[in-house]
């Protein structure tokens, strides 16, 4: 038997064993433990190895999960309820969704160098424009029911708090009603109250309803406008491409989940949702919005635009704690739009129509009694006790349907479904299909006259299209070029073997609501890792139902209200939260209903534990929580972690541990073990999940024993309290985690440990160019640091934006920015980077602060520099004139002679992010009004 030369851990960890010697040389120590003595405190560490499987190949991982995996069952699904089986068009899976210049790509904070992603997004939302009806539509949301829940958010704020209740116009799928609830509880919010009044903040319409029917809803939509609720519509949006839109019903505000535009169902996620609103409520959008705006020399370019990062900003008045979004999987379902068009996807929508339409005209010939009579692709039957058993039936020839309750069984066709499905399922009921049926869609047949844009009609042969998406990628600067030294964001190796089990069909063709035992193999793949994570974190049990890191914050916040509530003491609402904290942390304490106490930091940017002492001695009575990030978003271990968990427990309070430096202390140190009762990990980085261009995330949480009864349920398992659509959230790329942390095992120490060697070696090597604004102990940082650019901008005039433009001409994704401190870079090197791409990045580093030297000698003017003026594209290198004082060399190719095959050109120069906001666009308008223009 042979062996990999390599185990995987060697190449996960991008530096050898020779770049370790050099970094701890340069440094100053002389082995790994001694650098991990001097920066992690001993009073925190696990001084045991984890308990974790031995290492396997990678080969040996991809054989092991494969045969788990295939304990899944994986049938023809006509269950619906939110999900259903696709085709995914070849051209997008390999082009995009397996490409890794898609899915390692980050957040386009950074607009120049994310035009290609910022411009498929954009396309997303004049898709969802365009079939809502609406003017504006966000970059995506979670899931249905997450969006279902942001929307009632918007119609509270619209309403100034001042209103508290939500009408049901048709019941929703079980699933949203449940998240709509989980959401409703800590607010007072009063969901499908009695009538409709003054008191109403919205009428939300399910259209269709759970059971797949268009009621009539026009009085109760003409009640709500009357007292102006606001009308929300949850539309399936394959089905407005035949129909009339929202806005054409009243509809203020459009959400539902866009899975059936070639996204798999992957056993519940992740999938994109769409939220689209009327031109007064734009400011009320949470989530992220892509604009369009100028570039420097006044060409169009995209931009995230008004939401972007607000809760920084405003906190726990934050629209939403929503930070991220499914960038990923809304740009499969807007190239899914792009690749069909319009003719295309009416012809797909009718065909699903005319199944459904033929099985119900069929049933209802042979005496069986169907509901309603209108409806898109879902039929449901009543059949007084035997929907089990025509189910069972159904499942015998591979077909799975949705049994509601013991009298009612419901059918949803997709675009996998066929004539022989339609004439089998027919058959259970002992009836025949109709060869042919009359429309029964609500309202007026949508015609033409959508999606006109020229981007929804060039794109028919795979030639173009994979050109195209060739052509978005190419705009882009993602992992697969360069690193991105994003402090807290962790953009670490997306390894090929962690990637492939996600397309695997056993795992993207499972319905979420299958019958249990066709899912034996996800659920096992699912507990086990839940058993690793909670050995990692030190927690009694771990739930992976939160599909993004906010959510994560949410249900761990929930989960201790909960507590609170089951000992009586309900009272306890406030959160304690550092200055220094990630917005998120007040935003998601505030949708939990608590009252966020600021706690100080000292200038070393620790917590200021005097401070924390007098606000929990303060606050006794009704201390709910302590939220805090570890080690600290300054990029330092805190001497006193622990400490802080004893005041808040001697206070009656409960810690909540934010994980999002968790990829510092693997191994090396456990949250439950410092004293957390709750944690959330971000899987999407310290555990290899790719950041996809802004989502997918998944953000599980940990829990003490004490928290389990008060995590959340599901509908489907019998049980509420749901944060997210789907009981396992976004279940089908956790098997990237799974691969991960069998192919390192243990060894995931050692991943820590060079995160922090890398981090600490960056700083031996700025240290005399940058000012470090916080060490810890030993003059050590964590696996981040934080540069103090201010002292250029003081000197130069040149800014910390100016710094991160001129990155791009080295070729670099810049830092983080301005977070925590205004002005400053946090730079976040991951073990994952070779020792000659940290090199690189510290050089380009140093080479800037000459630059700005230059700049501050007078020997370039202020005005007048590469740094004002980056980042520099082709365009203005090959101009016929060039009149700057500095060469073209030095503008494109500051670091010297640089192979042009490997250069990266932004497609734009420097955005003008004012210009995007008061000029707001954020669809591509139809070809009508290029037509009127010219008129």
């Amino acid at each position: 038997m042979t062996t990999a030369p390599y185990a995987f851990t060697d190449r996960h960890i991008g530096p050898g064993d020779d770049d370790v010697r050099a970094m701890l040389d340069r440094i100053g120590v002389a082995s790994l433990d001694e650098l991990i003595d001097q920066a992690v405190p001993k009073s925190i560490r696990l001084e045991r190895a984890l308990n974790l499987p031995a290492p396997a190949s990678e080969a040996q991982a991809l054989d092991e999960l494969s045969t788990t995996m295939s304990r899944n069952i994986v049938m023809k699904s006509f269950i619906g309820a939110g999900y259903h089986g696709v085709q995914v068009p070849p051209v997008i899976q390999r082009n995009l969704f397996e490409n890794p210049a898609w899915y390692t790509a980050y957040t386009p904070y950074q607009a120049e160098i994310s035009q290609g992603r910022l411009e498929m997004l954009f396309n997303f939302q004049t898709l969802v424009a365009e079939l809502t009806g609406l003017p504006v539509a966000s970059a995506s949301l979670l899931d249905e029911a997450t969006a279902a829940a942001e929307a009632v958010g918007i119609a509270i704020r619209h309403h100034r708090d001042k209103r508290n209740k939500i009408a049901l116009a048709g019941v929703p799928l079980p699933q949203t009603l449940d998240v709509l609830h989980t959401r409703a509880e800590p607010l007072d919010i009063e969901i499908n109250s009695d009538g409709i009044d003054d008191t109403t903040a919205a009428l939300i319409v399910s259209w269709p309803d759970a059971n797949g029917v268009y009621g009539d809803h026009k009085a109760a939509i003409e009640k709500a406008k009357s007292v102006d609720a606001l009308v929300i519509f949850v539309c399936d949006p394959l089905s407005l491409t035949i129909t009339s839109s929202p806005a054409s019903l009243g509809a203020d505000i459009a959400v539902g989940s866009m899975q059936r535009f070639g996204v798999p169902m992957g056993f519940g996620g992740p999938h994109a949702a769409y939220c689209a609103v009327s031109e007064k409520l734009t400011r009320l959008m949470p989530g992220r919005l892509v604009g369009q705006s100028v570039d420097a020399h006044g060409r169009p370019g995209f931009r995230l635009a008004l939401q972007t990062r607000e809760q920084h900003i405003r906190r726990d008045k934050a629209t939403s704690n929503i930070c991220t979004a499914q960038a990923l999987l809304a740009n499969m379902a807007a190239a899914y739009a792009v690749w069909h068009g319009p003719a295309g996807l009416q012809g797909i929508a009718s065909q699903i129509h005319a199944l459904a339409n033929g099985l119900a005209e069929g049933l209802s010939a042979a005496g069986v009694a169907v509901l309603g009579t209108s409806r898109f692709d879902t039929v449901t039957v009543e059949v007084k006790g035997k929907a089990q058993a025509i189910a069972s039936e159904a499942e015998k020839g591979n077909r799975l349907l949705r049994v509601i309750d013991a009298d009612h069984v419901s059918i949803a066709f997709d675009e996998t479904s066929t004539e022989a499905d339609l004439e089998a399922i027919a058959a259970l009921f002992g009836a025949k299909a109709k060869a042919s049926a009359t429309s029964t869609m609500p309202g007026k047949p949508r015609g033409r006259e959508f999606l006109t844009q020229a981007v929804f009609h060039e794109n028919r042969s795979e030639t173009d299209m994979m050109r195209y998406l060739r052509m978005l990628a190419d705009k882009d600067l993602a992992l697969d070029r360069a690193m991105i030294p994003l402090g807290s964001c962790t953009m670490k190796l997306n390894a090929a073997a962690e990637m492939m089990p996600v397309s695997w069909p056993n795992v993207a063709n499972l319905h979420p609501f299958a019958p249990k035992a066709h899912s034996l193999g996800i659920r096992d793949m699912i507990a086990e890792l839940e058993g690793w994570l909670a050995e990692i974190t030190g927690f009694d049990a771990v739930t992976m139902q939160p599909n993004a890191g906010s959510q994560g914050e949410y249900a761990g916040l929930l989960a201790i209200r909960g507590y609170h509530k089951s000992r009586g003491e309900e009272h306890r609402n406030i959160c304690l939260i550092p200055s220094s904290a990630h917005g998120t942390n007040p935003a998601s304490a505030a949708m939990a209903g608590m009252s966020v106490v600021v706690v100080r930091c000292t200038d070393d940017g620790n917590i200021d534990i005097n401070d924390l002492k007098a606000k929990a001695e303060k606050h006794s009575a009704n201390l709910a929580a302590l939220m805090f990030t570890y080690p600290s978003t300054h990029g330092v271990f805190e001497e006193g972690a622990k400490e802080i968990c004893t005041i808040v427990h001697e206070h009656g309070g409960q810690v909540y541990f934010d994980g999002a430096n968790l990829n510092a202390l693997v191994g090396l140190a456990r949250p439950g073990d410092i004293g957390a009762d709750v944690c959330h990990m971000n899987l999407h980085k310290t555990f290899c999940i790719p950041h996809g261009g802004g989502g997918p995330g998944v953000g599980p949480i940990g829990v003490k024993a004490h928290l389990v009864p008060h995590l959340p349920g599901h509908v489907s398992e019998g049980s509420n309290r749901a944060v997210s659509a789907a009981p396992f959230g976004s279940a089908s790329i956790l098997p990237i985690t799974w691969m991960y942390i069998r192919m390192m095992g243990p060894e995931l120490k050692k991943a820590t440990e060079i995160a922090i060697l890398s981090a600490n070696y960056l700083v031996a090597r700025l240290g005399n160019h940058y000012s470090v604004l916080y060490r810890g102990r030993g003059g050590r940082v964590a696996h981040e640091c934080i540069l103090d650019t201010r002292i250029l901008k003081d000197r130069s005039g040149i800014t910390v934006d100016d710094i991160a433009k001129r990155l791009i001409d080295y070729g670099f994704h810049a830092p983080t920015m301005s977070f925590p401190v205004a002005g400053t870079l946090m730079i976040e090197p991951t073990e994952s980077e070779p020792k000659a791409e940290v090199d690189r990045l510290c050089a380009a580093l140093i080479a800037i602060a000459d630059e700005a030297t230059k700049v501050e000698k007078g020997e370039w003017p202020a005005h007048d520099n590469p740094l004002v003026n980056a980042p520099h594209t082709t365009v203005e290198v090959l101009a016929g004139e060039w009149t700057h004082p500095y060469s073209r060399m030095e503008a494109a190719f500051p670091a010297g002679e640089f192979s042009s095959m490997v250069k990266y050109w932004p497609p734009v120069s420097r955005i003008d992010n004012v210009a995007g906001d008061r000029n707001l666009v954020c669809s591509c308008p139809p070809m009508s009004d290029y037509s009127e223009a010219a008129e």
